[in-house]
């Protein structure tokens, strides 16, 4: 019995041994070829990267208008280093640089392999299983459109993150520092077949072509037919609100707007904006979260399902360093509209009294305390995965609507614009306004949105801007509240467009559309892409003294390379210098936890 069991052991191992240790996944049929498009998508999030550079959040560690401020820890030390624009050294996880690059990255690779076999298949006509039946040549054509715009989508991602915002090709220019040749990112359509090869950056114009290339051959493709869950693909209306995006971006506005009303596919937007808001029955703030991104909305039409600890800034008390507190607050959740100027409401522990749209009342929590700052449950929450419930351990995950009607129809707005149609675009902007007056805590203090407080509002708040020349200093708002929510426009200056111009006719709208889009896409990240393509200026204040500004041009519109790409070789972007850094105060010294005043 021991001599058998030892010759079966021994057996087993040469069995073992005599293995090719090779884990691939080989594609032998359309079928297969389906399944595998699920991975094709990036599974990390893009929101604490954006969030930190933009103007969404704040440092509690500076001082408040009134002189108050905290000694918070971040949440990792890499926030410190993107609210600073620096680059990213002392964490590579999944909501840093390194995350965005590896995902993305990791989302193209599937794509190519998934367009090899593709390609194969249909010039042999058959697969593992024999000829292609019609079934399966209509399903792997479908493949083929989603993987195509999949690897445009990915790659147009990086270009907003690693990138100078898309400069165009009728007299713009790359930012200072990069070189016009390989300002842009590595475009890869063949799978990788061999070890650490030798990529090269490209132009980013290289860049948008290759992008455009793909998403026109793809798009025609894409078939809703053949998914099991539309909503976690590049369905129709995903596809086509990605290209509307898309061409925004490239100041192509008649395509932009083709495309962002092809994505309704014939239906009347006001009858697709999101139920959220007409919702009563929300007992815990995470309902809220759920309800906001669950695909069962007709307003959700793509969702992505990513890894991120981002909710967790917010609510730990300890590490909650940056959060939508103060200014950023006033921006946005916290802030005055065209059409809710007059809903004033007043901090119970604070006392301060604000302007809030009704819509926020209610579905928002607090960072670790009112005095912290406060975040949107509906597009910020976390999803809690356990892989251990006994000893409490799992993944966490962020759900990220990734197009909705309510964002299409801005870019929509927005194109109308400056094709000239103000009336198409209030059209628009009222539906988007109109759909959030309907909500479980309206407020009769509410005005509808007319062209008249549209003009008057952004008019008032862009001149308050001006006067205090943009700058975050204490207690400029007492003589002029404005809290950034309209700041000069410079899409002309980093796009230049014979043919487009922001006019003083159509200003006031152009600022409401970045308004809707900023509170629209709070927590999302997002708000960094409309800051590096309108050129608005950001001011950090960093810490006890220091202020920061980004004004254009200034290579810290752009995101570093991550650093372990850069150490393998890869071309880094221009690095930011220090010497800008700017003193406002004296520097104290505080107890951990302790509320500091500065005088």
């Amino acid at each position: 019995m021991f001599a058998c069991a030892m010759l079966i052991a021994f057996t087993s191992c040469n069995d073992y041994l005599d293995k090719i240790p090779d884990t691939r996944v080989y594609l032998e049929n359309v079928e297969q070829l389906r399944q595998l498009m699920v991975d094709g998508y990036n599974s990390y999030s893009l929101a604490c990267v954006g969030e930190l550079s933009s103007d969404n959040v704040i440092d509690n560690n500076s001082p408040s208008d009134d002189g108050v401020r905290y000694n918070k820890a971040p949440y990792s030390v890499a926030d410190n280093q993107l609210y600073a624009w620096e680059d990213v050294t002392l964490d590579n996880g999944s909501d840093t640089p390194s995350g965005i690059w590896e995902g993305c990255y990791g989302a193209i690779a599937v794509c190519n392999a998934v367009l090899e076999k593709v390609a194969q298949f249909e010039a042999e006509g058959a697969d593992a299983n024999g000829a292609l039946s019609p079934e399966d040549r209509a399903k792997l054509s479908a493949v083929k459109g989603e993987a195509l715009v999949s690897r445009a989508y990915h790659h147009w991602v990086l270009c907003n993150f690693f990138c100078p915002p898309y400069y165009g090709e009728e007299g713009g220019t790359t930012l200072p520092g990069f070189d016009p040749n390989s300002d842009g990112i590595t475009y890869i359509t063949e799978p990788e077949t061999t070890v650490m090869p030798d990529y090269q950056r490209e132009s980013l114009i290289s860049n948008y072509k290759k992008i455009e290339a793909d998403l026109e051959a793809g798009l025609p493709l894409i078939n809703d037919l053949y998914y099991e869950v539309p909503k976690y693909h590049f369905n129709k209306a995903a596809a086509y609100a990605f290209a509307a995006r898309f061409y925004l971006y490239k100041r192509d506005y008649p395509k932009a707007e083709e495309y962002a009303t092809l994505a309704f596919k014939g239906n009347d937007p006001a009858t697709m904006m999101s139920p959220l808001w007409m919702i009563t029955s929300f007992y815990y703030i995470s309902d809220i979260g759920r309800g906001a991104t669950t695909i069962k909305n007709a307003n959700v039409w793509m969702c992505f399902n990513s890894y991120s600890t981002w909710w967790r800034r917010f609510v730990y008390s300890t590490q909650n360093r940056y959060t939508t507190n103060r200014e950023a607050a006033r921006g946005t959740l916290r802030g005055p509209g065209p059409t809710w100027d007059k809903c004033l409401y007043t901090n119970s522990k604070t006392k301060e009294t604000f302007a809030m749209h009704p819509a926020f009342n209610g579905y928002c929590g607090s960072a670790g305390g009112q005095e912290y700052g406060m975040y949107f449950a509906g597009t910020c929450f976390e999803q809690f995965e356990y892989t251990n419930k006994i000893a409490g351990i799992g993944y966490c995950h962020a759900v990220r609507a990734e197009f909705t009607t309510e964002q299409n129809l801005l870019v929509r707005a927005e194109a109308r614009l400056f094709m000239g149609d103000i009336d198409g675009a209030f059209e628009d902007l009222n539906v988007w306004d109109q759909a959030r007056q309907h909500n479980a805590s309206s407020d009769d203090r509410m005005v509808p949105l007319s062209k008249e407080n549209i003009v008057s509002f952004y008019t008032k708040m862009l001149n308050a801007y001006t006067k205090c020349a943009g700058r975050y200093e204490i207690n400029h708002y007492q003589d002029s509240i404005q809290w950034g929510i309209a700041r000069p426009i410079n899409i002309d200056k980093v796009c230049p467009s014979n043919r487009y111009h922001v006019t003083p006719e159509i200003e006031p709208y152009l600022q409401c559309v970045q308004h809707f889009l900023r509170l629209e896409n709070v927590h999302t990240g997002m708000r960094w892409w409309d800051i590096r393509r309108f050129g608005l200026d950001v001011t950090h204040k960093i810490g006890r003294s220091e202020i920061r500004e980004l004004k254009w041009p200034d290579t810290r519109y752009v995101i570093q390379i991550p650093y372990e790409t850069v150490a393998a070789g890869y071309q880094p972007n221009p690095s930011y210098k220090k010497s800008t850094q700017q003193a406002i105060g004296a520097v104290a010294v505080e107890a951990p936890g302790s509320v500091v005043r500065v005088n």
